[in-house]
Parts: C-alpha cells; structure tokens; sequence
C-alpha cells in the first residue's frame, strides 16, 4: 500500500525505561474516569491510524467485547517482532518501556499522532490483563501481559509463534484494571463519536465498529470519502447554511494544511483544530494561524468593496467568526503537545503555515465567488451591529461593581484575593443561599445564590443574554469578561476564582439549572470548562441514621443499598429532597467541606459531539430532541 524506509526492530528507539504510571494514571490519560477510560482506546487507535497515514493500513476494528475488554484491529505491517538491540523483542519493549516507538524516526512515519510513544506501553500498564497478537513476515505471533509485566516466556529473546498467515496486521485485547479507574465500562457513544471524526479526518480509511456487550449486537461502520468537507456538511445539518461549504488545501515547510469552512444563520462559531488526526480540544497555533489571517482578509474585502469605511474600525475576530463552522487539520512532521492527552498545539511554525496557505487559499477562492464572499461579510456586519448596540451597555454593567453587586446583596464574597485559593459556589434558592453562607468558610468561599432558572442561551439572542440579571451578576463575580468583543473580552487569566461549583438540589429542577448554567459556560466561556475550573458538587441523598453507632451521609441509591445489606440492626432513613433541608452543620459537612465533600468535574472530551447534543437537548427544535429522549430512555436514571 506504500513505500517507505525499511519498519523493523532496529526502528524503535528507546527514551527512558516504564515507571509509575500506575501511580500517577491522570498524568498520561488525563484522569482515570470514563474520558481516561475511553482514552485507552483512543492511544491504541492512533497507533493503527499513523500506520494508516505511512500508508500501509486502510480498516482498523474497534470491538467492546462482552467481557469489558476492548480489542482493537489494524491490516497494517504489525508491530515488529524482530530482536532489538536491547537483547528482547521489539514488540515486548514497545508495551514495556515509556518512550519507545517508531515515532521518533522520521524515516518510519513522516506523521505520527503517537508521538510520545507511550500510548501501547501505558494501556498495558493500566490494564488487568492485555494480549498482543501480531500477524507478519508469514506468521502468528502473541504476547500476554498482566498489570504491565508480560506472562509470556520469550524463547531465546523473541516471541513464540502460534500459527502462520498471508495477512498482516495487529490486534490488541485489554481489560482495564478495576483498581485503578472509577468505572470501567467503556461509554460507547464517546468511542462512536471519536472513531468516526477519525474517519472524516482519513478519507481512505475504514473504521468498523462493534459494541457486543448489549444483547443485541450493535456494528457500525465509519468511511467519509468526502473528509472533513463531509464532517462540516455533518456538524450543520441541521442548520440554515448561508453558502455552500468552502474547501482549500495546501503545503508548506514539511506541513500539510486541510480547511473547510460553512457560515450558518447562528451567533455561535465552532471552529475545531486537528493535528496528526488528534483533536485539541484548547486549540493552538494553527488554530491562531488560522483565525488571524481569516479575519485580516476578510477586513481587506471589506474595505476594498467599501463595506468598511475610513472612519470605520475593523470587524473583530468574533465579528469575522459569527456563524462560522470551520475543521483545521494539519499534519506535522514534528508536533509538539501540551501534555500526553494532547490538547493544544505548541508549534509556532504551524501558525506561520497554516496562515500562509489561508491567505493563498481563500483569497484565491473568493475573487472567484464574490457571492459567498459578501455573505461571509453580511454575517461580520450583523455580529458587529449587535455587539456595537450593546457594547456601552455591556461595558458600563462590567465596570459598574457597586451596581451590580452591593444592591442586590446577592454575593458573599470571600476574604482571600488570591484566585488560586477561592472558589464561587452558584447556589439554586434563597434558603440553600442562606445556610450556605453561614456554612462556608468565610477566608476563601465565596457564595453566589441564584432565584430559579436562569436564561437558557441555546434558544435567547445575545441582547437577551446581556440584558440577564442573573448572567450579568456571574459575570461580574467571576471578572473575567464575556465571550469576545462585547466590551470586556474574555480572559481566563483574571478568573477570581479557581474553582466555580454549581450547588444544587438533587432533583430534576436541579439537574436542569445544572444544565442552564452548563451551557451558558459552554458558549460563552468555554475556557471555564477546558482549563477544569467548573465543578458540580454532589449533595447527599440520604442521610442513615442507626439506633446505635455513628450517622452516615449516603450520596446515591447504590451507597444506599451497600448500607442495607452491610448494616446489621435498624436504621432511621432522611431523604433530602433539598439543599434547603440541610442546616449550616450539615451542608459545611456534606457539602463545603475540601476534606469530605464530593464534587464532579466538568470535562468535554468530543467538541463536535458536545455542540450536537447541547444543541440538540437545549435548542429550539423538539423533534430531534423528542427522538433523542425515546432512544435513550434505557440510560435514564430514574428518582421515583
């Protein structure tokens, strides 16, 4: 299937030897949660897709087995098996050793999105059990590990064969360790979602999937020969598009640069950043590469078609980027992360490519299609009416605290002013308000109550979003500023608080503030979400209270039913329907206190794939969410 220098045991180079990864999981998957978990597979999956992208794989097979385990499938060259100079085989080193890989030598893969070489190595580490077989040069070889230490005698330094075959390939079972991951089954929806970005991002390239852990098996298959033209066209199906989708692609100094850009009659943009088929999630420079020049050219039309004034100021990226859904994705020879997860792009000669081929590109586009050109800016002018309509408003809310604060009374403020030590909780109702604020600890938490559902953004225009009271008041507390060019742009930086707790009551009123609150974050302060600093707390549910010994907090059923069947003797049993039920004592406990209370995380692990569902589930459409509901109604958790 292609040509390339010679992939074989003297291929792998060797960085540094494995060492507590066991330890220290969230250091190279993020965290040992479903995303962690997911993660596993991801690493596996990259592995097969930089086989895909030398040009020696085109179906890879992901299977969540009915055992737990998952097991993934490539018809590449199958990992090598031959004696590397370290004295083992090449293919026990690779899942033993941090940092050995083929990735290192660009003579192997010219792109890889397995940089590190750590990914095959930490999801052994991180598994009860993985097998590895490998099928090349005409036979069948496997290797077994345990928690990371291989099962498999070697004879005279290699791995035995089992069989013989004309195929060629590499298939990996594993089975996440239970002690180290707070659930471990795999949320096939995420894995769908990623697998089948990957296939947009490989046009050549089939993805299988298959989920037998459900009684009826579900299989299905990824295979976008359109690209990312078919993964834009995906993410704005249903939407009003204002022009047909826009396509460009171009080389520069080893990098390879792929766009696709579609404006749709919305306020919000969605601009996703690819790099070696790897999604970062924080953007990075080929991202900002991308926005700048994008913004700088159509501010060039502008005035050359005389939209845009002499007396007028320029449309502001956010101007440029209302309405707009775009898919960056490059390939770079040497990508440098932040972090093993992978999130953001650190190279600066990325931005410089990516920048130069958009202003070739595009401008070469829009001189032939000046009717797409003068939507593109019909949509800045519309955002640019809004924000300048607003901006005094907005600005004189911001800046204005004595207003925004001191006569509604609504914030408790903390004493601290360093951010890293105060956190904010948002708190649903007076009466919860009250006793959480004579709970608190004055010194660094800070209690915001809110009355009722705030605004739900997904369905208001952003007059209406600005003219919230109960927005504004979040806005001002946490100081950071709103979205971008409104007047106080956003900038995470001057966060007054490390960490924003949504609090409220465990009911369906609760859960859906919960989910108002989420997506005002998420479409107007996602970095909020991205950097980790928006949190839900878990209030208990029950409270069990034994004739004799000590009370115990419940914070689920299933706590609840581990109570029943371990706790000998009757038991008194409270309900909390409320925060409001809970006097300042017992909130401080359960709730407030760092040392024993329990809080979840917020994280987006598939941006496409949380756009869709908060469009789906908070936008204006019923239908679709009507469907949604039916569908997933097995996987409700029911409070009756």
């Amino acid at each position: 299937m292609g040509n390339v220098s010679n992939y074989d045991a003297s291929s792998i180079t060797v960085l540094e030897g494995l060492e507590a990864v066991r330890k220290r999981p969230g250091m190279y998957i993020g965290s040992v949660s479903t995303k962690g978990l997911n993660h596993l597979i991801y690493e596996i999956v990259d592995n097969s897709v930089d086989e895909h992208l030398a040009g020696f794989c085109d179906t890879i097979r992901v299977v969540l087995e009915a055992d737990g385990s998952a097991t993934v499938t490539d018809n590449g060259r199958g990992i090598p098996v031959g004696m590397h100079e370290k004295g083992i085989s090449a293919e026990r080193l690779v899942f033993t050793t941090l940092h050995a890989g083929g990735k290192f030598d660009n003579s192997v893969y010219k792109t890889s999105g397995g940089l590190h070489g750590v990914g095959s190595s930490v999801v052994n580490a991180l598994s009860t059990r993985l097998t590895v077989t490998v099928k090349t040069g005409g036979y069948i070889y496997e290797d077994k590990y345990e928690r990371g230490n291989p099962i498999t005698p070697l004879e005279n330094g290699l791995l035995p064969v089992i069989g013989k075959t004309k195929e060629s390939g590499t298939i990996i079972n594993f089975l996440p360790d239970d002690t180290i991951f707070d659930k471990t089954r795999f949320k096939e929806d995420d894995v769908k979602s990623r697998l089948h970005e990957t296939a947009y991002l490989n046009p050549n390239l089939t993805i299988i999937f298959e989920d037998r852990r459900k009684e009826a098996p579900e299989t299905v298959t990824f295979h976008e020969p359109d690209g990312i033209t078919g993964f834009v066209k995906d993410m704005n199906k249903s939407q009003e598009a204002v022009h047909d989708i826009i396509y460009f692609s171009g080389e520069s100094d080893g990098i390879s640069v792929e766009v696709a850009i579609q404006y749709i009659n919305e306020f919000h943009e969605n601009v996703l950043g690819f790099c070696n088929n790897i999604y970062n999630s924080e953007g990075g420079t080929h991202l900002t590469g991308f926005k700048t020049m994008f913004t700088n050219v159509i501010n060039t039309y502008a005035r050359d078609l005389g939209i845009l004034k002499e007396k007028d100021a320029n449309f502001t990226g956010a101007d440029v980027r209302n309405g707009m859904t775009a898919v960056v994705s490059i390939k770079h020879p040497d990508p440098r992360f932040e972090g093993q997860t992978k999130t953001k792009l650190d190279n600066q000669d990325a931005a410089k490519v990516v920048s130069k081929v958009t202003g070739e590109e595009i401008v070469h586009f829009f001189d032939r299609n000046l009717e797409t050109l003068k939507n593109i800016i019909g949509c800045a002018e519309k955002a640019a009416k809004i924000r300048k309509s607003e901006e005094r408003a907005k600005t004189n809310m911001l800046t204005k605290q004595k207003f925004s604060f001191d006569s509604n009374g609504k914030l408790a403020n903390c004493e601290s002013k360093t951010p890293s030590q105060c956190e904010i909780f948002i708190v649903e109702g007076d009466s919860a308000g009250g006793s959480a604020k004579m709970a608190r600890n004055r010194m660094f938490q800070a209690i915001l109550p809110i009355r009722g559902k705030i605004l739900n953004v997904e369905k208001a225009s952003i007059d209406k979003v600005l003219a919230n009271a109960e927005i504004k008041t979040m806005i001002n507390a946490f100081g950071c500023g709103f979205s971008e060019g409104y007047g106080n742009d956003f900038d995470i930086s001057r966060l007054r608080y490390d960490k924003i707790i949504i609090m409220a009551d465990a009911d369906v009123d609760g859960a859906h503030i919960s989910n108002l609150l989420l997506t005002l974050f998420y479409r107007f302060m996602p970095e909020l979400i991205f950097e980790g600093h928006v949190y839900i707390a878990m209030p208990p549910l029950y409270k069990a209270m034994p004739a004799k010994g000590e009370e115990q907090y419940l914070y689920d059923d299933k706590a609840l039913e581990k109570y029943r069947k371990t706790h000998k003797g009757a038991f008194t049993l409270q309900r909390y329907k409320g925060l409001g039920e809970m006097d300042a004592e017992q909130l401080w406990e359960t709730t407030l206190n760092p040392e024993t209370r329990r809080m979840k995380l917020v994280e987006i692990e598939d941006a496409r794939m949380a756009s869709e569902v908060t469009e789906l589930l908070m936008g204006t459409e019923v239908p679709p969410r009507k469907t949604f509901i039916y569908e997933h109604a097995v996987d409700a958790e029911l409070d009756i």
